[in-house]
């Protein structure tokens, strides 16, 4: 054998004996030069395969060899596939196992010469092994072949090879003829495949296949068979599941007759490997032992399997041999996880058998038991009624916590985490907190994390939780991430009853007090005296002029970002107290040149707001922050989920709501509930009788406002005669008095609708189609001539307001240029005249777009009729869905004359308002106006609430597109048959512009 591969084995040496990697490659260089020679001469013929048939068997081997080696190193190889693939069709033994091996290494499955060697693989694969048992010399052992063409099959897994050869695979499978060895490797191999390609097999087709294997003896067919069924049933475990009596009854010969061959004896343990994956396939079907307990009278495998996992739990105990021990924690530990996956359908016997065995566990000696024990007690307590006997163990899990091992401090960190409730968090947080003290670095993190949600979820008082946060920062502020501080603020912000803002306030205003504190601690104290220290300004001591010198004086010993938090703050205690401002200019003068850009800028714009806004304007801009978004998941349970995954413990019991958690919800929800609202119905009803002697004025008045919707008479050079009879040239017609009503109605129409007929009389059709997309919208006029000749010298011309960018084409010469000369168009009769308006809003705007239309018919008539485009501000909203607390807390952000239009809509008394016309009032706010309808915000169905923004293409010094938000109420009064529409904005001609458009609609719909 020596003799044979001489030339490989000098090959190796000079690669084991080379001095340098320089001097290796430059030898791997030279050999593969020379195997590329001998692979392809100049003057040999090749065969069609591209090998070379000169070479010997020995020759081809060799350099194979030497090929696979040099590819072990890490060197590219990429020829030689023509001869691996020669050495696989060979009928020799010794070829096909260097053919096969090669194939492994060298080729992938995407390889194009793959598909050439997919029958010698079937081939090898289907042949039946010899019968007789007797080989002769030469000759090929069938099993050993079947199982180096499932081994390289296994290895390459390429998806065409794959769709190739799985049926081959699964029949080599289920053979009667095929070995137990061939059996093994044809399970693993078809899990392989099953792994690159998961719907290959048929669950329902192929569960009875692996019941029959179930049914084999041999123990590492069985374990092999259940490596497959575990990585099917983990895909469909529906497909599977009538297979749980066959594995109960395997487990059961393992652990309650111990029969088991001898070579699958590990220490007197009975293949422990399989009897693991017998427990973990159980874990699929949580549901297995549903309804049945310890000692009743349970039929089938369900009983047998309920005294196998109590043998399992009662038998398992501390051995003095190490492997042993090993083996049997492995298959216990897998128990327990089974009783886990239960949950609650588990027999509480046998969950209070388990709780109690791992508590004595978590008290050995040996780390890895003691490790699996505190990692399987946090599963074990998550299910329900669970946790009460894991509390009992508490004191021995805080001795963990001081373990030297720092695997088994993390698990026992998450089981204190799991097993903290309402009822012991105060000692918990506590200790973990005196631990922090002496804690090591690589878990500081870890447990300020997990401190900072025990406290949140189980702070019954909330004063208690701000002064455990400080406490954190005091002890460990490197290690107290932003993501802690932002939840701190953000309870304190969300919580306005009780004393909690100003208790926060006072805390952290003596906690800032020192010159040495932890920046974190400046930072959190900033941020809540600029929100909230107008609480206790009145208290000695604590003045707005004492907030700023306590803060002040860490300036010069925090960084930029910090300092960008106290310029802010400085601008909210001089906006709240004159006595700040000489103290504040001097601060921001200075700070106008920082070479920090953010702090720089805020300094610029903070000290020019006063000079270029009002002083009510600054009052706004600086009032306090409203409440957060409450998300389902806070900043802190999203870093715990990425740093220790899905189905960590610790991240289930976080994202649980305690009790604590859903009473303060419970207690939000209340007062959202029933918010303080300021707006009734009561002056619709006072305004009533005032009303009644002046209802036909007030309701003329009330429509005329309402159809024109942008608050404007017609365009100012068209006068009434040029409305009824046309210029005071006798012979200029315009629109007839008595079509003003139908114009009006179906301008209103079509500034809720998508499309239709703007203006119709007996000459001229002119049709709208618009559509709108953000700040942007596409508005298409079609002009149709219904007389029974042409109109000529046809011209539009459409305003061009500042507030809105206009791009228009149409029909050629149809776009009055204001040209004296301009000739207009001609539109033969039953035909139109086209014009696309693309346009753009860059600033809120109360008032439609102006278009005259001007044409002359045959006759010598000129017409000129005065029309606008139903271009309004609710065509550029988008609807924004709000909760009702988030919408009260905007409300009533926005009060103020500035900010608030507000109309009463008294109805015709034929009009009578009821929950239908509610519902048209409600489907007018989202599908008219475009708002997003805020249910809940009102406990009564006469009102409709609803939010939007106002998007522009405006931007801000920041590239930001300039958006304004909108709400809209209506309200309506039955009784006294009226409505009432109020709309707060940041800007008063976006609510003047939502008012008017919600009016027209709401009249409209009755």
């Amino acid at each position: 054998m020596s003799t044979q591969a001489r030339g490989l084995n000098n090959f190796i040496s000079d690669l084991r004996n080379a001095k340098s990697k320089e001097e290796e490659s430059n030898r791997v260089e030279v050999e593969l030069a020379k195997i590329r020679t001998k692979f392809n001469p100049g003057d040999a013929k090749l065969a069609a395969d591209g090998s070379n048939p000169s070479l010997s068997s020995y020759q081809r081997k060799k350099y194979v060899w030497k090929l696979v080696y040099i590819h072990v190193l890490g060197y590219e190889v990429d020829f030689g596939h023509a001869e691996v693939l020669t050495l696989v069709r060979s009928k020799k033994q010794s070829e096909k196992t260097v053919g096969y091996v090669a194939l492994s290494l060298l080729l992938r499955g995407s390889d194009p010469v793959m598909g050439t060697i997919v029958d010698t693989m079937k081939k090898d694969l289907t042949t039946a092994p010899n019968a007789s048992g007797k080989k002769k010399k030469g000759s090929i052992k069938n099993d050993a072949v079947q199982c180096l063409a499932l081994c390289s099959l296994a290895n390459i897994s390429g998806l065409e090879l794959i769709q190739a050869m799985h049926v081959e695979v699964q029949h080599v499978l289920v053979s009667k003829t095929s070995t137990e060895q061939v059996k093994k490797k044809s399970a693993l191999c078809l899990l392989r495949l099953t792994r690159t390609s998961p719907n290959l097999v048929s669950g329902r087709e192929f569960a009875p296949h692996i019941g029959q294997l179930l049914q084999d003896t041999h123990l590492g067919v069985l374990t092999s068979v259940m490596s497959l069924l575990n990585g099917l049933a983990s895909q469909h475990s529906s497909d599977y599941e009538s297979l749980i009596p066959h594995v109960v009854h395997i487990l059961s010969v393992l652990v309650m007759k111990k029969q088991c061959a001898r070579e699958y004896l590990y220490y007197r343990t009975p293949s422990p490997w399989l009897q693991i994956k017998l427990l973990k396939f159980l874990q699929l079907y949580p549901n297995a032992v549903e309804g049945h307990g310890i000692g009743m009278d349970a039929s089938g495998y369900v009983s047998q399997l309920i005294n196998v996992v109590s043998k399992i739990l009662m038998e398992t105990d501390v051995s003095d041999s190490i492997n042993k021990s090993n083996a049997d924690h492995a298959t216990l530990f897998e128990a327990v996880n089974l009783i886990v996956a239960w949950g609650t359908t588990c027999p509480v016997a046998m969950r209070e058998g388990a709780m109690k065995l791992l508590g004595k566990f978590i008290s050995v000696r040996e780390p890895n038991i003691r490790y699996l024990g505190l990692m399987t007690m946090a599963k074990l307590a998550q299910i329900e009624g669970s946790v009460e006997g894991a509390k009992t163990h508490q004191a021995t899990v805080l001795v963990s916590l001081k373990d030297a091992d720092i695997s088994v401090r993390r698990r026992a960190l998450d089981l204190l985490f799991v097993i903290c409730d309402t009822d012991n968090a105060e000692r918990i947080v506590d200790e973990l907190v005196a631990h922090l003290v002496v804690a090591d670095a690589s878990i500081r993190e870890e447990m300020v994390l997990k401190i900072a949600i025990l406290a949140e979820k189980y702070a019954t008082d909330l004063r208690w939780y701000v002064d455990t946060i400080l406490k954190l920062i005091s002890i460990s502020g490197d290690n107290v991430s932003d993501s802690v501080w932002h939840r701190v603020v953000q309870i304190v912000t969300n919580h306005p009853q009780g004393d909690l803002q100003g208790y926060a306030a006072a805390t952290l205003f003596v906690a800032a007090s020192p010159h040495r504190c932890h920046e974190t601690t400046v930072r959190v104290a900033a941020y809540v005296l600029g929100e909230f220290g107008f609480l206790i300004a009145e208290r000695p001591g604590m003045s707005g002029e004492e907030q700023f010198h306590v803060l002040h004086q860490h300036w010069f010993n925090v960084s930029t970002k910090t300092r960008a938090i106290l310029v802010s703050t400085y601008a909210k205690l001089a906006n709240l107290y004159e006595e700040c401002r000489p103290l504040v200019a001097p601060v921001f003068a200075r700070s106008k040149n920082s070479s920090d850009v953010e702090v720089q800028q805020r300094c610029v714009e903070y000290s020019s707001m006063r000079e270029a806004f009002s002083p009510e304007s600054v009052e706004d801009l600086l009032r306090e922050m409203p409440p957060f978004e409450d998300k389902r998941r806070s900043a802190l349970e999203l870093r715990l989920l990425e740093t220790e995954g899905e189905d960590s413990a610790a991240v289930t019991k976080a994202s649980t709501p305690s009790e604590v958690e859903q009473q303060r919800a419970l207690q939000s929800a209340e007062m959202l509930s029933n918010p303080p609202i300021e707006e009734e119905m009561e002056p619709i009803e006072e305004q009533e009788d005032e009303t009644d002697m002046e209802e036909p004025d007030n309701l003329q008045e009330s429509q005329e406002q309402a159809f024109d919707v942008a608050g404007e008479e017609p365009p100012e050079n068209i006068s009434e005669d040029v409305v009824q009879n046309g210029s005071v040239d006798p012979t200029v017609v315009g629109i007839p008095k008595e079509l003003i009503p139908a114009m009006r109605k179906a301008f209103s129409n079509l500034c809720t609708s998508p499309s239709g007929v703007l203006f119709e009389n007996t000459l001229l059709q002119v049709g709208v189609k618009h559509e709108y997309v953000g700040a942007q919208g596409r508005i298409s006029v079609f002009f149709g001539n219904l007389h029974s000749s042409a109109l000529k010298n046809f011209k539009v011309k459409v305003d061009q307001p500042d507030h809105l960018r206009m791009q228009m084409q149409g029909t050629q010469d149809l776009l009055d240029d204001g040209e004296y000369d301009s000739v207009g168009c001609t539109v033969a009769t039953k035909t139109q005249a086209k014009l696309l308006v693309l346009v753009e809003v860059t600033a809120p705007f109360d008032d439609a777009p102006s278009m005259r239309i001007t044409f002359e018919t045959e006759e010598g008539v000129q017409h000129d009729y005065p029309l606008r485009l139903p271009l309004v501000a609710t065509c550029f909203m988008e609807p924004v869905n709000l909760d009702p607390g988030a919408f009260m807390q905007r409300w009533k952000s926005l009060e103020g004359p500035d900010r608030e239009c507000q109309e009463v809509l008294k109805l015709p008394a034929a009009s009578g308002i009821d929950e239908a016309y509610m519902d048209r009032v409600a489907n007018l706010i989202v599908d008219g106006l475009k708002f997003g309808q805020c249910d809940g915000v009102d406990p009564t169905p006469w009102t409709v609430s609803g939010a939007a923004t106002f998007r522009t293409g405006a931007k801000d010094a920041n590239g930001n597109n300039i958006n304004v938000g909108c709400l809209v109420r209506v309200e309506a009064n039955p009784k006294a048959n009226a409505f009432r529409v109020t709309t707060r904005t940041l800007h008063p001609l976006c609510s003047k512009a939502v008012k008017n458009v919600a009016l027209v609609s709401i009249k409209l719909a009755a």
